[in-house]
């Protein structure tokens, strides 16, 4: 038995526009997700919510839609610590695929080396309050221990209001670190301000990935009428911008597709390509944010 979605949650939108912007080869989406099917892959019972279905499959279409080439996985927090969803679509893509996975601190060995073998490269710590329960420092970082020696690195999801606190501990952490969604900053700030400022100061002084990913969530303006000129979430673009300048070989894209829990609208994946010529305005910005550093971070030694 299959359980109903919450209340008001919008489903991913099914007809992209295509984009107008030509993804280079070998482009890398670094942060899409799959939910379920719930019929096959269930929701865990503890999670804050339940969406609809994003199989592979839809995403497989929607990276061939794109001009993508390959994706990274990141496990969804309504699967908990099953990792079965993810897994599947990341064999199923047959090597064009890399996931982050959600483990508890009892992981043994073997299982992180079964993960390691599947293709998984890192895990994911959530700190968004509204998503998970307050996350032990102490449990995260005996995780972060155990996947060192593997050369994975720990994904990072926090509100920009939370950094202060949780700088310490993440600087403690023995693995590459890899900041969603540039942070979570407040849009309605100045990007030059000093919180944003003290945010890449962080990235400065660590060993720190950063994704420029996400406008939708952080933009108040959000999306106008489709114009001739495709332009949208224009104020999440001096924010982005400036991580891709000052970080061009440590800065990672992605659609995070299929969207969850987005309340107002949900973005249109086209659009979405179409924002990247904004923030990385050069071919050489843009293949070094598409394709050289997320294959570097993800298959490394590999071509794309």
């Amino acid at each position: 038995m299959t359980a109903p979605k919450t209340p008001g949650w919008l489903d991913w939108y099914a007809g992209p526009s295509t984009p107008r912007f030509r993804l280079p080869a070998g482009t890398v989406d670094a942060h899409c997700h799959v939910f379920g099917p719930q019929a096959e892959f269930p929701f865990a019972p503890e999670r804050k919510y339940t969406p609809c279905d994003a199989s592979k499959d839809q995403l497989f279409a929607l990276r061939d839609h794109l001009g993508v080439a390959r994706n990274v996985i990141v496990q969804a927090t309504c699967h908990g610590a099953d990792n079965s969803a993810m897994l599947d679509a990341v064999r199923a893509a047959e090597g064009r695929a890399r996931g982050v996975a959600t483990v508890r601190p009892d992981i043994g060995d073997a299982e992180l080396r079964a993960l390691d073998d599947a293709g998984v490269r890192g895990v994911r710590f959530n700190f968004v309050r509204r998503l998970v329960d307050a996350a032990p420092h102490e449990a995260l970082s005996t995780i972060a221990k155990k996947i060192a020696p593997l050369g994975w690195h720990v994904v990072l999801y926090f509100e920009a209001a939370d950094l202060p606190e949780l700088e310490g501990f993440f600087e403690s952490l023995p693995t590459p670190l890899v900041i969603d969604h540039m942070g979570r900053p407040d849009v309605t700030r100045p990007a030059e301000g000093p919180e944003f400022s003290r945010f890449l100061d962080f990235v400065a002084a660590n060993d720190v990935w950063v994704k420029v990913s996400c406008p939708e969530r952080l933009s108040v303006s959000g999306p106008p009428a489709l114009d001739g000129e495709r332009h949208a979430y224009t104020d999440v673009v001096p924010f982005a911008r400036r991580v891709v300048t000052e970080f061009p070989g440590r800065v990672l894209w992605g659609t995070d597709w299929p969207h969850p829990n987005l309340t107002d609208h949900m973005p249109d994946d086209g659009l979405l390509v179409d924002y990247v010529p904004q923030i990385a305005e050069t071919a050489e910005l843009q293949r070094k944010l598409l394709v050289d550093n997320p294959m570097r971070l993800y298959w490394p030694g590999e071509t794309a």
